[in-house]
């Protein structure tokens, strides 16, 4: 029986609007046992001034090497070695669980494997494989292309007879796809609806690239889980998605990276003018969803351009400039990341019975966002696998 003892000077447990002092954290096989006032006790304790739950990364892809312009191609086997860094790069961030949301030949899926098996090390991954788009549409070039309800259905079944955990659909066109309008509907409301009736038969959620106003109604209609990046949201929208619960994935990184470095640095012009025509109306978008009470969740679209796989921190700082309280932003960053993906009975928060993915920091993010950078241990499933002292 494998035992790490704990004691957290601040303790965020990810569910409570305050945090807690001086808690004394046990964690046998993986995890948390009781959580208790501190104590003496005959244990090795590790002491920390701050933990929180790890936190999540809900929309990766997590082959896509970061910061060679949009020009550079990679061979697979470079690729390779760069994902398994990628995978590393999560857990030294503090990031204990991703949602891969596209890679070519499912190639996701085998990744997740080889951290399961020990091979690598990496963070919890669910998987969407290949995502579902329409001929010519937004990540044609690594998806499924299907047309009409019947292919699209044959799609979502292939996915998962294939073993996906979530199954991810193209609603609209988007910036990174030449010849492609962002704000362009593609897959209809009823050709998504039929992949997500197999997934929900399934057992397993959706979640639909969606940036134009038209497209997001189709797949809020047809019944998706999350909308990631939902740059153009009205009234109508914010409605629907607070009466089904249906999540936000904001992705503002994407945006701004590509903005931060621009054309001067290897960004295609293309992507720079698409960004620049959603930027403003992206982050209005994502202020009116909070007000009006939209569950929102943290993830970041890395391995866009300039989007570095290191730099989940960028994304609680973009919505920290929002005036979001911080205590917002890490529940965003932990539980409602992990309801999100459905892994909230085990993961998510610092509660007993919950596997211990925890991140020790050095000083408090509720003072500032940018602590979460500040981290001296990385714990998952009970096991220390950063350790910076």
């Amino acid at each position: 029986m494998s035992k790490l003892v704990v004691h957290a000077k601040i303790m965020i447990d990810g569910v409570s609007d305050t945090p807690k002092k001086d808690q004394l954290i046990s964690i046998e096989d993986g995890k948390i046992v009781s959580i208790e006032e501190y104590h003496e006790t005959n244990e090795e304790v590790i002491h920390a001034n701050v933990i929180t739950p790890g936190f999540f990364n809900c929309h990766v892809h997590i082959m896509e090497p970061v910061g060679f312009g949009t020009d550079k191609k990679f061979s697979l086997m470079e690729k390779a070695f760069y994902t398994q860094k990628h995978c590393e790069d999560y857990l030294h961030s503090g990031v204990t669980f991703i949602r891969v949301l596209g890679t070519a030949n499912d190639y996701d899926m085998q990744i997740r494997d080889c951290i399961d098996s020990g091979l690598i090390q990496g963070p919890h991954m669910l998987c969407a494989g290949r995502c579902i788009c329409m001929t010519g549409g937004h990540g044609w070039q690594d998806g499924i292309e299907a047309d009409g309800k019947d292919e699209c259905r044959k799609a979502a079944r292939t996915l998962l007879k294939e073993g996906v955990d979530i199954i991810k659909i193209m609603a609209t066109g988007g910036v990174m796809t030449k010849g492609v309008e962002p704000g362009s509907a593609q897959l209809t409301q009823e050709e998504m609806a039929v992949i997500i009736e197999e997934a929900h038969k399934a057992g397993r959620k959706t979640a639909t690239h969606a940036q134009g106003l038209q497209g997001i109604k189709n797949a809020l209609y047809a019944g998706i889980d999350s909308i990631e990046h939902g740059c153009f949201l009205d009234d109508e929208c914010l409605e629907r998605m607070k009466e089904q619960n249906t999540f936000l994935v904001p992705t503002l990184c994407a945006p701004q990276c590509i903005i931060d470095k621009g054309v001067e640095n290897g960004v295609a012009q293309y992507m720079v003018d698409k960004t620049l025509k959603v930027k403003d109306a992206h982050v209005e978008s994502v202020k009116k969803a909070y007000e009006k009470g939209i569950p929102i969740a943290l993830g970041t679209d890395a391995g866009t351009p300039f989007n570095y796989h290191n730099n989940t921190a960028y994304e609680m700082e973009l919505l920290a400039r929002l005036n979001i309280p911080n205590m917002d932003i890490l529940k965003m960053a932990t539980i409602n990341s992990a309801r999100c993906v459905g892994v909230e009975k085990d993961y998510g928060s610092i509660e007993v019975g919950k596997q211990a993915d925890l991140v020790c920091l050095n000083e408090n993010p509720l003072e500032n966002i940018s602590n979460v950078r500040k981290i001296n241990r990385v714990i998952q499933s009970g096991k220390i696998v950063v350790d910076n002292n």
